[in-house]
């Protein structure tokens, strides 16, 4: 009997939704060893697990063992009216689209409350919505089911202890949300045969598949590696006969496409502006070659600061936190590469932002105005953060953003290159420029920075500080050596 699981929410939504995912990963098919980010976030996770279990005073430990004897024991310490169960196990057989299954779920805890029990879930994910983490509340849902069948009682309303600390109730539908799913899931693990997915760049970053999908991708010239072709599009593509790079160029033009439509949210809608880039792009990657659409507009200045932040997502700060705040002058006139770093001490984040400030004025007292070159809306969005956070007393970061420059969108106005992302590390190989840790990724660097965090090693930390530096300053050249490459087709 094939077995399905809660976990195999996570496996359908994260990194991105893919229904693929769950058919790969239930033949078997080999995964990418999880990076220093994935590991980072497992071991969050448990800490934050570990400390929540910490509060209470009387509990079961059920985490050991062979399923069938943890389910049973859950079922005895449930009618024993033990006060804390923590990582109980929930298994009933029940059929789903005519087959029967067995779903298992395993909450990090039961907790008694009066006459009955509270399910809870410890999360780090401090976002707990249908938009953010929906996989949580599927889980959330099926565990509540699971309990009902089990006892023949409803829950008391699920929980997650968020990464805020905070206990959030979730709605319970009787597990008829999650049920649905589930029946989909189960359709994708009995699947004959490997069914079609679009990759895309983002979707496919984290996936530990994507070896497996992307070649696949490129050796087809599968539609959906070009830019700007969102998985509802790729999809509708298909079902008129488009599979290919070529097909959709054989089939549309601008105005053609402009007219089509895909689904969007409940209702369908048409392609619109985006029609004229997305047929520029597929037609880069068709010749394969880069194709001006206009000369780059950029500023005429004999110096530019490149600018790059290193931070911390959401759910593992609090504060949103930016621990680097790297710049540096490139051109005529050279500068050192002036990094700003958040201390380790309660007033760190503050120290890091005053720092940056500091650089920036010199900046401005030694070159006068000039722009802060970055990639994407990033630096833009966490200057405005801080902004509101610790305020700007002589106005230097009110300048800074007077002055930012983002290549991004200028590169995507001017030039149609024949690749599937406009994200820097893509581009920056494109033009020639070469890394010397090609280890670090921004996610590594997340993951060296909570070591550094978390080291009593003086040395160490000193080490992993020094990597960290390193790479934020190679970003700043990659910047740079973009920018270059755009100022040579503004000519």
């Amino acid at each position: 009997m094939i077995r399905l699981t809660a976990s195999d929410f996570y496996t359908f939504f994260r990194p991105a939704r893919c229904e693929l995912r769950i058919y790969l990963k239930e033949i078997g098919k080999e995964e990418a060893a999880p990076g220093p980010y994935e590991e980072v976030l497992l071991r969050l996770g448990e800490r934050h697990e570990s400390s929540h279990l910490a509060t209470f005073s009387d509990w079961v430990d059920l985490s050991k063992g062979p399923l069938e004897d943890r389910e049973y024991t859950t079922r005895y310490a449930v009618k024993s009216g033990a006060p804390v169960l923590y990582q109980p196990a929930l298994k009933v057989v029940h059929e789903l689209g005519g087959e029967e299954y067995e779903i298992v779920g395993e909450p990090d805890f039961l907790i008694k409350d009066g006459n009955n029990y509270i399910i809870r879930d410890s999360k780090i994910s401090r976002r707990i919505n249908e938009k953010d983490h929906p996989e949580i509340l599927r889980q959330l849902e099926l565990y509540g089911w699971l309990y009902e069948e089990t006892f023949k009682r409803l829950p008391k309303a699920p929980q997650v202890h968020s990464g805020t600390g905070d206990i959030i109730e979730l709605p319970y539908d009787g597990g008829s949300t999650a049920l649905a799913l589930m029946e989909d899931i189960a359709n994708l693990k009995t699947a004959e045969n490997e069914m079609y997915s679009p990759v895309g760049w983002s979707k496919c970053g984290g996936c530990p598949f994507k070896n497996h999908c992307w070649p696949i991708a490129e050796k087809n010239r599968d539609v959906s590696l070009v830019p700007g072709i969102d998985q509802n599009l790729v999809l509708a593509l298909r079902e008129r006969g488009i599979r290919t790079i070529e097909d959709l160029l054989s089939n549309f033009d601008e105005d053609k496409l402009s007219g089509f439509k895909r689904p969007w949210g409940s209702r369908m809608q048409r392609v619109g502006r985006k029609a004229a880039s997305i047929i520029r792009l597929a037609q880069a990657m068709s010749q394969r070659k880069e194709i001006l659409i206009e000369p780059p507009s950029l500023p005429d200045n004999p110096n530019y600061v490149m600018f790059d932040l290193e931070g911390l997502p959401p759910q593992l700060d609090e504060l949103e936190k930016i621990y680097l705040w790297g710049v540096q002058v490139y051109g005529e006139k050279m500068s050192d590469f002036m990094p700003a770093l958040a201390g380790f001490g309660e007033e760190g984040d503050k120290e890091g932002w005053e720092q940056f400030l500091k650089n920036a004025a010199t900046i401005f007292t030694e070159y006068g105005e000039l722009p802060f070159v970055h990639w994407h809306h990033y630096e833009r969005v966490k200057i405005d953060l801080y902004l509101r956070r610790y305020g700007d007393r002589e106005g230097i970061a009110e300048r800074v953003k007077k002055n930012l420059l983002d290549l991004l969108p200028i590169a995507q106005r001017s030039i149609a290159l024949p690749l599937p992302s406009y994200s820097l590390k893509v581009i920056e190989k494109y033009v020639g420029f070469k890394r010397t840790l090609d280890e670090y990724r921004g996610d590594t660097a997340i993951a060296r920075y909570i070591e550094a965090v978390e080291t009593e090693d003086a040395k160490k930390r000193e080490e992993i500080m020094e990597g960290i530096l390193e790479y934020n300053k190679e970003d700043l050249e990659a910047t740079w050596a973009v920018l270059r490459w755009l100022r040579s087709k503004a000519t």
